[in-house]
């Protein structure tokens, strides 16, 4: 399911626009859901991608540091 909001007061979910006035109550509680689901995924990746990044850094740290 792809999902875009607009400045319409409209949703476009699998390249259908939507207007949110005429969604549910729960449908709109649904959205949010979704919204902050992937809001959540998006900034864990990128805390991943900051994680990975200084593992590698320790790790040549480490390599640097073994003898030989």
């Amino acid at each position: 399911m792809s999902k875009k909001t607009n400045t319409t007061n409209t949703i476009t979910i699998d390249d259908k626009d939507y207007s949110l006035d005429d969604l549910s109550d729960e449908c709109k509680t649904e959205i949010q859901s979704l919204q902050f689901c992937e809001s959540e995924i998006t900034r864990l990746n990128a805390k991943l991608a900051v994680a990975g990044t200084a593992r590698i850094a320790y790790q040549r740290a480490v390599a640097k540091l073994l003898p030989e």
